[in-house]
């Protein structure tokens, strides 16, 4: 067992640079607020991110992270931090470590059904029921199309219990996929609900119009074409790769000791990817550049701007959802992404076409520290694209009428809603409120009618989270900029602690 002291004398140690050869990112700008590209800041970036990890490692319960970061057709660095096994003092090394970037495995998904969409096999409006060997029922007459897919809209609950520690207890994910489709619960196309299972559903598509397996058919059309050798969905691991694994860690008495790996090949599509620093670098390069990388395409222009292209959005005036990417921000510049979270990992990807840069960054923590990935996601962002927070708003008070209780409408509908699924707005002054959720409270103040930006533990340069109010009272929507792949419902006041679901 080792300390955490032990681990911070490791960082520097650990560091790989390359040569050139959130949770939560920026937010969309209402009227009046400014953000740019700090291009001049790619050359301190490095140790700007040393200093940033180091603190984590000290305070966070970090045991290891990864960040790489690309510009241009270049990479700038992938650095390693920490230890890839804490008790045996084996550091993370930025060219080799594999790291599991969870829901960012869904990109790799939504290009390969891009890619059937190019070679004419899929259309987005398709019934997914043309594509699989098993019927979907509709919701009021309406199918699920390929479309609802790509941007978080089939209208389903959520789902669990498709992980374990247990290799005997894995099925395949087509199989997991077919037995285990999700109560209906919304009109599909309507409001974006994260949906695993939808994305599981789309690799089975993937699979029945391909004729091979997922994990092959990834290997094939993607990692293989553009060099990610140290890439695969597929667990357990292959041997060549088993040993150079980051594992997971529990602390306890300031010790950390090692945790078993964690399947997820029952959702594989969504989310059991294994990847390294360089073969993100090549990824997001090749992304960057229209889907070609060294004179290979993996896709073409015109799908490569499909997925970048916006879809839906919960809320009127915060980002929303493009075709598989979440949107992080609108402009100046624009950014795209994902993120992932498992039990041990919390990653991020962040890309900004317009500058052509990129950051692939995966921290392995502690229960304790998993908001690490969000703050080291906020420091970079600030970093690179630094934004000026918004005029406060100084007309007509509005807090007040926003006051009460919502629920998340990503959830088990079948289930009794967990307590932490709600979350708890306060007005504290005409134009202010405290929103309380996932364990956490932030304090916001208006910016414009319904409208309110973060001021809770921010740095200079941002990013402002923002959370916006629509519908009607009493039915209010409430939206979260940096999670714009879910909404909470209002469902009573706060003193009615006893309020029914309004949505059943």
């Amino acid at each position: 067992m080792t300390t955490i002291r032990t681990l911070l004398m490791a960082t520097s140690a650990a560091i790989l640079v390359i040569t050139p050869a959130a949770m939560a990112p920026a937010m969309a700008q209402p009227a009046g607020a400014a953000a740019s590209f700090n291009e001049e800041a790619l050359d301190t970036l490095p140790a700007f991110i040393d200093g940033v990890m180091a603190q984590q490692i000290a305070s966070r319960e970090v045991s290891g992270a990864l960040v790489t970061v690309v510009h241009q057709g270049e990479v700038l660095m992938s650095r390693g931090y920490g230890f890839v096994d804490v008790e045996n003092r084996i550091p993370v090394d930025g060219e080799s470590t594999l790291f599991r970037p969870g829901s960012i495995s869904k990109m790799f998904t939504w290009i390969a059904l891009a890619q059937m969409i190019e070679q004419g096999h899929v259309s987005l409006d398709d019934d997914v029921n043309a594509h699989i060997d098993f019927e979907i029922e509709p919701f009021d007459g309406q199918p699920i199309t390929v479309r609802d897919l790509f941007q978080h809209t089939p209208g389903m609950s959520d789902v669990s219990g498709f992980t374990t520690t247990n290799l005997e207890d894995l099925v395949d994910h087509a199989e997991w996929t077919r037995n285990n489709v999700p109560q209906r619960v919304a009109a599909p196309g309507v409001e974006v609900a994260y949906s695993n299972w939808g994305t599981s559903l789309a690799g089975y598509i993937v699979e029945q119009v391909s004729g091979e397996h997922f994990a092959d058919y990834v290997e094939n059309h993607i990692f293989a074409p553009l060099g990610m050798t140290s890439s695969t969905f597929r667990e357990p691991l292959p041997d060549a790769l088993a040993d150079r694994i980051a594992l997971g860690h529990d602390l306890e008495n300031g010790r950390y000791t090692a945790r078993s790996f964690d399947y997820y090949s029952m959702v594989m599509p969504a989310g059991s990817a294994t990847v390294s620093g360089p073969d993100m670098a090549r990824f997001m390069i090749a992304m960057l550049n229209d889907g070609a990388l060294e004179g290979t395409r993996i896709l073409s222009e015109e799908l490569v701007a499909l997925l970048e292209t916006n879809s839906i959005a919960n809320a009127p005036r915060l980002p929303g959802m493009a075709h598989g990417y979440l949107v992080y921000r609108e402009e100046g510049p624009r950014l795209i992404g994902h993120a992932g979270a498992m039990r041990d990992f919390r990653s991020n990807m962040i890309l900004s076409p317009e500058t052509g840069t990129g950051v692939f960054l995966s921290i392995v923590a502690a229960p304790a520290g998993r908001p690490a990935q969000g703050e080291l996601s906020a420091a970079i962002t600030g970093r690179l694209f630094p934004q000026a927070p918004a005029p406060r708003w100084s007309e007509a008070a509005e807090a007040e009428q926003f006051e009460g209780r919502y629920l998340i409408n990503r959830r088990d509908h079948s289930a009794e809603p967990h307590p932490l699924m709600h979350a708890v707005v306060q007005a504290v002054g005409p134009n202010a409120i405290t929103i309380t959720s996932l364990g956490q409270t932030q304090y916001f103040e208006q910016i414009e009618s319904g409208l309110f930006e973060q001021v809770t533990g921010l740095r200079e340069g941002g990013p402002f989270d923002r959370v916006e109010f629509y519908g009607e009272p009493g039915a209010w929507r409430l939206s979260f900029g940096s999670q714009p792949f879910m909404n909470w419902h209002y469902v009573g006041e706060l003193e009615d602690d006893g309020a029914e679901d309004a949505d059943g």
